[in-house]
């Protein structure tokens, strides 16, 4: 239910004056008086000159939580003709009494925190001759109060936006009933006081808030008291009738009001005489061509919505109908070979249906789904080292010594070999010809020195661009394939003596879109989507059974409202990998600058980024007249 806050003073005084002269106008027509004037309180409990003596005393201050995290301000008194008024301040709501005493034992402030209402303190004071109640709130809410007899309520309810939604569940279900349940009442807020005062004049008050027409059965008879505080007219009318047993009727801009078994009855009679003038009808047929589905589908779907409207269906005294769109003696049967219905049933039945089944079997929009799947790759590579060898002869009278070892020189003497061998090629692949170089040979009688720099980098850049397009109908699944199924051979048996079977199996390599749109009214689109690329990667080897491919998955399944025509991006990943390595002889390759000779270093780094985009477009089908 949503209410507004509370009333200004000055409608809120006219209505009690209205009510006052009303209610002592008929006084006087009948000959009798009431206790007190109507709305005396009201038009007193904001003129403390005016303060009438305090002729009845609280006697029970509660708090309690109720429904939807409201608060529920709960007053006693312990007689009749308490006079309380709301108002709202702020965030403060003051409710005034001011003719019934406050004892000392219930003047005291209470905490109400722990509630998890929007009151979070209630003070209960004197005020001149009366009582005062103060309650703190905090964030936005919705005040209501009624009174009934000697017990005065009042409800501080918080003022929720609306939550969004997730996939529905029974509990959402639920709740958003409830939702719908307490947003019933719309009526403009009124306040009214009334004490003992006929039912027909509180109908007839109400009649005047809404601009309504009511009509009360000669039946309705009784007075009723009660007050009530910005509370909606539709609500209070509510109150009033279940107050007295009565229930309402409403009719374009007439209410008729009556007592609830009166109308039961009216109302059986009126249903007993319908099916009387329906059975005693003949039964027509009609045949309805279906366009755009299929008639098997409508069929079905009449038929498992057995009973859906009630009583229009013509099921009447406890009888059970067939179905809820027919009448009792009503049949449909679905052709498939024309894609056609035919109904059996009385004319207006027959009519019914076939302005229902126009309006299902309709053209359907259509959506276009145009994916994007990008997939960029940098990569980096370089690799740095040197080879460095010395070699030499020298001669002691009849014997030689050799520094150094390898094959002969040439012309010279000296043998050549290499003392460091750390050529570049640790990250990069340098292929047969290996790594480029820069080599330095100086060549003597009795020594040689051999030095060689090698160095290799690479880099690469590369972009993958997939672009799926698929058209499918509003609410139906749409698949997208495009791909190859790659063989391997798989081994069974071979073990406990039985001979091994090779099994040529495939696995698929597809790039796929699969979605499901769903066309809002706000003219936005719902995608609940799969997509997957695959690609092979590399083939491992295995010795005797052939290879067996290794494949790279990128896959998304989500759920995402588009507007029509924006792109989105509904997914992305990025790799960064960065290595480095080096490669030395202990002690010589950390000597500066020459230490480059006794190692080799290398680096490489590899980033890979995934995105995926999507495009819904709406394409508008042209309805059928």
């Amino acid at each position: 239910m949503t209410f507004s806050k509370a009333l200004s003073l000055r409608p809120i005084r006219r209505q009690a004056i209205r009510a006052c002269a009303m209610g002592f106008a008929l006084a006087l027509a009948s000959g009798s008086s009431f206790a007190a004037p109507l709305g005396a309180a009201d038009l007193n409990a904001h003129d403390p000159a005016k303060t009438v003596p305090a002729t009845v005393a609280v006697s029970k201050i509660d708090f309690k939580r109720g429904e939807d995290g409201a608060g529920r301000l709960i007053l006693q008194f312990n007689g009749q003709g308490a006079s309380p008024d709301l108002r709202t301040q702020g965030n403060t709501v003051l409710v005034d009494v001011g003719n019934a005493s406050l004892p000392a034992e219930l003047q005291r402030p209470l905490n109400v925190t722990d509630f998890a209402t929007p009151v979070q303190r209630i003070d209960a004071k004197p005020s001149g001759a009366g009582a005062q109640l103060v309650l703190s709130t905090t964030g936005a809410f919705e005040s209501l109060a009624y009174q009934t007899g000697n017990e005065y309520v009042v409800e501080i309810s918080p003022r929720k936006g609306t939550a969004a939604m997730g996939a529905p569940t029974a509990a959402s279900v639920t709740q958003a009933a409830a939702v719908v349940a307490k947003r019933g009442y719309s009526g403009r807020p009124v306040t009214f006081n009334f004490q003992d005062v006929p039912v027909r004049t509180v109908l007839q008050l109400i009649a005047e808030e809404s601009n309504l027409n009511v009509v009360a059965s000669d039946t309705v008879q009784g007075n009723v008291t009660l007050r009530l505080v910005n509370v909606p007219w539709d609500q209070a009318l509510d109150i009033v009738l279940r107050a007295k047993g009565l229930d309402k009727r409403r009719d374009g801009g007439v209410i008729w009001v009556a007592p609830q078994a009166e109308l039961a009855k009216f109302e059986q009679d009126k249903e007993d005489a319908r099916i009387a003038i329906e059975n005693r009808e003949d039964l027509i047929t009609d045949y309805i061509q279906i366009n755009y589905h299929s008639a098997t589908a409508i069929f079905k779907a009449l038929t498992e919505a057995k009973g859906i409207g009630g009583n229009g269906g013509g099921g009447g005294g406890g009888q059970n109908q067939e179905n809820g769109f027919l009448s009792p003696r009503g049949r449909v049967v679905a052709d498939e070979r024309t894609n056609t219905l035919m109904i059996s049933d009385i004319p207006k039945k027959v009519s019914q249906m076939r302005e229902l089944i126009d309006h299902i079997d309709r053209p359907v929009d259509q959506v276009l789904i145009e994916g994007r799947i990008v997939i960029a790759t940098d990569t980096f590579a370089r690799d740095l080292g040197a080879k460095f060898g010395i070699g030499g002869t020298r001669t002691y009278g009849d014997n030689v010594a050799t520094i150094g070892s390898g094959t002969t020189g040439g012309l010279n003497n000296a043998t050549r070999g290499l003392n460091v061998n750390l050529p570049a090629g640790s990250f990069t692949n340098p292929g047969a010809a290996g790594a480029p170089s820069l080599a330095y040979t100086l060549l003597g009688a009795n020594f040689n020195l051999d030095l060689e720099l090698s160095a290799l980098q690479e880099e690469g850049r590369g972009e993958v661009i997939s672009n799926p397009r698929i058209v499918t109908a509003n609410q139906r699944e749409g698949v997208i394939k495009q791909g190859k199924e790659i063989g391997y051979v798989t081994i069974t048996g071979g073990t406990s003596g039985t001979a091994a079977t090779p099994n040529v199996q495939f696995k698929e390599v597809l790039l796929e879109l699969k979605v499901t749109p769903t066309i809002t009214n706000d003219n936005r689109v719902f995608l609940n989507m799969n997509v997957k690329k695959d690609e092979v990667d590399e083939y491992i080897e295995l010795e005797g059974y052939g290879t067996v491919p290794t494949i790279n998955r990128r896959e998304i399944n989500t759920a995402v409202l588009v507007e029509d025509g924006q792109t989105v991006v509904i997914g992305g990943v990025y790799e960064f990998t960065d290595r480095s390595s080096v490669s030395k002889v202990p002690f010589l390759g950390d000597i500066p600058f020459l230490g480059n000779l006794f190692k080799k270093r290398g680096r490489s780094k590899d980033k890979a980024e995934l995105l995926i985009f999507v495009t819904p477009k709406v394409l508008r089908v042209a309805k059928g007249a």
